[in-house]
């Protein structure tokens, strides 16, 4: 008997790797996983590789970078839209664009549902749920790690029994998201609002308070309200956004950490670094304040606060 088939978006931390043998041997899925490439650091083709040394029977991997920044990022960034006055949403934007990939390998494998990495404390799980319910209704969606009964140390002893590859570990619990727009670190030490941050937390932006960080100027061309070139150097989309992460990273640029209050009513502490983001949003703000009455500024605002929020 064919067994069905669903598709997981796989990121290839904890929760998904160990999502794809709970799947198989929970639900009798096979599993496809899809690794989106948004930017991040990891190389998809290995994380496609370790789906597949995982479990999965088959591995699809998607280069998003042009259309979530041009897309997703900029359209918000023109908006003004910063979730609670200091996130610039690089979580939020990319569920939708993945959903909707999700869905396409869906179809293209004839699968029967979709499943995502999403616990039952934050936002993301409604992102996905509503998204892939709005593109196709007939998909079954998934939710593993809403559903198991297992924290974080369970969810590492299972992969240790079943032979899973997690770049996890007791030492460094952290739940880490990362694409082209921001990084994201929660989970561990971070859940206490009064412990300052590890300096291993950090991966993108120097220490700025120890001296290393690296200062300089750089100019931002816009053109209908969107970044369009640096140091007078016309760029595609995605480039002047890695290329503006490495300068402001450098220079110390793109730290905030930040509670946040979630859609089912709890408080979360965020760590998010965000160098190219934190920059864009200055940059753009100086562009309207040079261009805006101060009716028209006063009501962006307001409406900014409210697209940030949906």
């Amino acid at each position: 008997m064919t067994k069905e088939r669903c598709v997981l978006a796989y990121s290839g931390g904890l929760d998904t790797s160990v999502a794809i043998r709970w799947l198989s041997e929970h639900l009798g899925f096979e599993v496809v996983t899809l690794t989106a490439d948004l930017g991040e650091t990891d190389d998809v083709d290995a994380v496609a590789q370790r789906a597949l040394r995982t479990g999965a029977v088959s591995a699809h991997t998607v280069d998003a970078r042009r259309i979530f920044v041009e897309q997703f990022c900029f359209p918000t960034l023109a908006a003004g839209a910063l979730y609670e006055g200091v996130y610039p949403l690089a979580t939020a934007l990319a569920r939708p664009l993945i959903a909707k990939l999700l869905v396409d390998v869906a179809r293209e494998e004839n699968a029967v549902a979709v499943a995502h990495g999403c616990t039952g404390k934050g936002n993301d799980q409604v992102r996905f749920d509503v998204a892939v319910a709005s593109l196709a209704p007939e998909l079954r969606v998934v939710a593993p790690v809403r559903d198991w009964d297992m924290g974080r140390p369970q969810e590492l002893d299972y992969a240790a029994r079943h032979g899973i590859e997690v770049p996890v570990t007791v030492e460094s619990p952290y739940s880490i998201d990362a694409n082209v727009w921001g990084r994201s670190i929660e989970s561990g030490l971070l859940e206490d609002p009064w412990t300052e941050p590890p300096g291993g937390v950090f991966a993108w932006t120097a220490e700025p308070a120890d001296g290393s960080a690296a200062k300089t100027d750089v100019v931002i061309g816009f053109e209908q309200g969107i970044p369009i070139s640096l140091d007078g150097e016309r760029l595609v989309a995605e480039e002047l956004v890695m290329r503006l992460n490495a300068l402001a990273g450098a220079a110390g640029i793109g730290r905030v950490d930040h509670v946040e209050n979630r859609l089912v009513g709890i408080k979360s502490r965020e760590i998010y670094e965000a160098p190219a983001a934190v920059v864009l949003y200055v940059a753009h703000a100086a562009v309207e304040a040079l261009t805006l009455t101060r009716d028209v500024a006063g009501f962006k605002r307001t409406v900014a606060d409210e697209w940030a929020r949906l």
